[in-house]
């Protein structure tokens, strides 16, 4: 069929090779460029723009919710860091050392923030003193360096972009409240803007953050089967705060601890978004997330009036604020179709001397390569529909896949076969004990993905050991 004609013949098909497929299309699609130092990523406009759309899109979210943003220092003293002991051995292996200023030893080394705990920490310290002063409800938009031993764009690097929300609040209640509701919100931007269905719940103590009393995530299925950490929260209770004296004055004129929480999502959204809609021509944008919804290509470009009625086209769904370009260079409109592909833009718009006589253009959706015939005065309602079933059908392609690769085990062998020959999350009931959670590891290189929040019964026992179940667990190889 010409619909699964492949236009780039550049790309290592997903089937052939996955790894190589997302470098492929990560590169093709220029996304990034390597850096001179190694795993430190160079973000190309068509990357960043994509970022810079998650970034607008979750500020809105975090500021209808009482968020405030801030900016932390970016290096961190020692002395500060060892404040927290749980929390510092857990990034200990990852950290990278200032140890001189110019020419001159430093007295103290520094680390290159890999997370903001501390800093937060010491800020509130100062900061909180009365009931009156909570809560504080921040967040920074920064990037954060953790010495990675092996690196993938996007999705693992040394330096990278993300988000770290920090709240302080004056008891227990309120920082579960808004653990949950920062969990939630990222669950429903992914599900609405990036057309990725997530599993939400939380993790075992195994795997939840360092220092932390609870950590709750969301969890997303790639196209190859394996999971990925999409989002954390994290109930820190108040560790941090008897770690670093954060007390405030409650009305009774009593000295307590503040509660407190930490939240963030990365770069590594851009990551799922190709290994969960991209395919092998290339990058697949949901309208929604899509830096450019629309591409005008001129057909027969150099014939009167083709590019003129283009850039008519362009400016009335510009005006009705659709994120819309013309390619009016001098490349084939072969070339064109193909680039349009690989850039994964949502909808492409053919227009030439024949279209324009009948009033029409034809419209390309690029997650099927559907045509569709539409009237050049209507053309905003045609487009603004299109790109609404888009991303409804990308939503739930997604959906589809997910729950199709996700499968049920009662006993060890049946879990370690469907891990091994199946892959997708694996639904199996635990113990709670780690021995269990760690033989499973050790054994089938499948972790703990979440503590899903809708809990069902499987089975009456641990998949593990036999005894008595306590959770339901999804499990899964992950990225």
């Amino acid at each position: 069929m010409a619909n699964d004609k492949k236009l780039v013949e550049a790309i290592t098909s997903m089937d052939v090779d996955f790894a190589q497929w997302y470098t492929d299309v990560v590169k093709k699609a220029d996304l990034m460029a390597y850096s001179a130092v190694k795993g430190f990523m160079i973000f190309k406009p068509a990357g960043y723009a994509i970022w810079e759309k998650i970034k607008s899109e979750l500020d809105k979210r975090f500021k209808e919710t009482g968020v405030e943003n801030v900016s932390m220092p970016l290096l961190i003293p020692e002395s500060l860091l060892n404040k927290e002991k749980d929390h510092i051995e857990g990034f200990a292996p990852e950290v990278a050392w200032v140890t001189y200023g110019g020419e001159e030893e430093l007295t103290e080394r520094y680390c290159v923030r890999p997370t903001s705990e501390t800093l937060f920490c010491d800020f509130y310290h100062d900061d909180i003193q009365s009931y009156r002063d909570l809560p504080k409800v921040y967040n920074q938009w920064c990037s954060v360096v953790r010495w990675e031993k092996e690196t993938r764009p996007f999705l693992r690097s040394r330096e990278f972009l993300w988000q770290e929300g920090h709240t302080a609040h004056a008891t227990e209640e309120e920082a579960q409240e808004r653990t949950l509701q920062m969990l939630n919100l990222y669950g429903d931007f992914c599900e609405e803007v990036l057309a990725i269905p997530m599993i939400r719940g939380q993790k075992t103590e195994k795997e939840q953050f360092a220092g932390a009393k609870a950590t709750y995530t969301i969890e997303s299925l790639m196209h190859d089967g394996k999971a990925l950490q999409s989002g954390t929260s994290h109930n820190f209770g108040d560790g941090f705060a008897r770690a670093f004296e954060i007390q405030y004055t409650d009305r009774e004129n009593k000295l307590q601890y503040v509660h407190q929480t930490s939240w963030g999502v990365t770069t590594r959204l851009i990551g799922a978004i190709i290994m969960v809609h991209g395919d092998n021509e290339g990058l697949v944008l949901p309208p929604r997330i899509a830096p450019v919804q629309v591409n005008i290509i001129p057909i027969q470009q150099k014939k009167d009036g083709v590019l003129d009625k283009c850039y008519e086209v362009r400016d009335i769904l510009k005006n009705a604020g659709i994120f819309v370009k013309v390619d009016d260079t001098d490349k084939t409109p072969g070339w064109k179709f193909s680039e349009c592909e690989m850039r994964g833009i949502p909808v492409r718009i053919d227009i030439g001397p024949k279209d324009i006589e009948a009033g029409k253009a034809v419209l390309v959706r690029r997650d099927t390569r559907e045509k569709i015939e539409a009237s050049l005065d209507n053309i905003v309602e045609e487009v603004n529909s299109l790109m609404e079933t888009i991303q409804k059908d990308m939503y739930n392609r997604a959906k589809e896949h997910r729950d199709s690769h996700t499968y049920v085990a009662v006993n060890y062998d049946e879990f370690k076969d469907t891990i091994e020959n199946k892959a997708g999350f694996v639904k199996a009931m635990w113990c709670g004990n780690r021995e269990c959670e760690d033989k499973i590891k050790e054994e089938t290189g499948a972790t703990s993905r979440c503590m899903p929040f809708e809990q069902e019964a499987v089975s009456d026992v641990c998949v593990c050991c036999g005894k008595k179940a306590k959770s339901l667990v999804y499990w899964g190889r992950a990225y």
